[in-house]
């Protein structure tokens, strides 16, 4: 088993990263256990207590551990992975891998389109925008805040929908209108949580988050929705797959 080695050039706090993560790997601390205390680290390694707890952060925030209070660091439960939301919805994909979801319904408003939502929907500016946003919960813990934008006149129906917090956005659309994305332009960053985000997952001030920003085209220069979908960096991880 891997083991700290103070002639490695490499940090103290990453080589006890390592033997966590590997510890993990071969089952030896298992999903929802409790991993040695900080204190039982330092001494089983002999490391200082800012060495252990240096590994240990990085660890929580990289969703491999989670901390109760007053009660000490576990081991997380795997991260989900996903793939592009561009073709299949996100609750359709958790549902597949037998995960329990529910969907809030935060905001819905008419608002004046700005120049970057015009641009995205090649709508004009001032136009009207349904802004709907939705939180995703699997197993009733907050995973992924959708921001969607819509043009209003074109598609009245789902505003007035009393299904937006139990359907897809992508099957209303595609039920009221018939409309499938031809392409999807989709783009990809990471970030850390502001205080609202923060509000709303239940997390501290700084947790990782994936962004995912998608425009679909039911023609080629034909835009009709742009959506924003903030995922817990420490929960989900993103699959692409290219064939030739």
């Amino acid at each position: 088993m891997y083991n700290i080695d103070r002639n490695n050039s490499k940090p103290l706090y990453l080589q006890l990263e390592e033997l966590i993560r590997e510890s993990i790997e071969k089952g030896i601390y298992k999903r929802d256990e409790k991993i040695p205390s900080e204190s039982e680290l330092m001494n089983k390694y002999d490391l200082s207590r800012i060495t252990v707890r240096n590994a240990c952060n990085h660890l929580v925030k990289e969703g491999i551990l989670y901390r109760v209070a007053g009660k000490g660091t576990f081991v997380s439960s795997p991260k989900i992975m996903t793939s592009s939301l561009a073709y299949m919805g996100f609750r359709e994909q958790l549902e597949r891998m037998g995960y329990e979801t529910t969907t809030k319904l935060i905001e819905k408003s008419i608002i004046k389109s700005t120049p970057l939502i015009s641009a995205n929907l090649n709508i004009e500016e001032n136009s009207d925008v349904m802004f709907i946003k939705r939180l995703r919960l699997v197993d009733n813990e907050p995973i992924s805040l959708h921001h969607t934008y819509l043009s209003y006149d074109k598609f009245k129906e789902i505003y007035s929908s009393d299904r937006l917090e139990s359907e897809q956005l992508c099957v209303l659309i595609e039920d009221e209108y018939g409309i499938t994305p031809k392409k999807v332009l989709e783009t990809l960053e990471s970030m850390t949580t502001t205080e609202e985000v923060s509000q709303i997952f239940e997390t501290e001030k700084g947790y990782p988050l994936l962004i995912l920003e998608d425009i679909m085209y039911e023609e080629e220069a034909k835009p009709y929705e742009y959506s924003k979908v903030i995922f817990r960096g420490d929960k989900v991880k993103l699959k692409y797959e290219f064939n030739n």
